[in-house]
């Protein structure tokens, strides 16, 4: 039996907290700032948690945590 690989993109862009929820990073943060706000840009760069309803998908392709 092969082994289960993970998906690599997948893995790049989410990630695990101590709690066992899936942890991603905010969008808008990459380019045409300066139409955005001081504040808007200071919560985009903390992350977010991924909806429990997309949380399943997500953990099917980091098999490997």
């Amino acid at each position: 039996m092969p082994k289960i690989k993970t998906r690599k993109g997948a893995a790049k862009r989410f990630n695990l907290n101590a709690a066992g929820r899936v942890r991603r990073g905010k969008a808008y943060k990459s380019h045409l700032l300066t139409g955005k706000s001081r504040k808007r840009k200071r919560h985009l760069r903390q992350g977010g948690l991924v909806a429990p309803a997309d949380s399943g998908r997500v953990r099917r392709q980091l098999v490997n945590g």
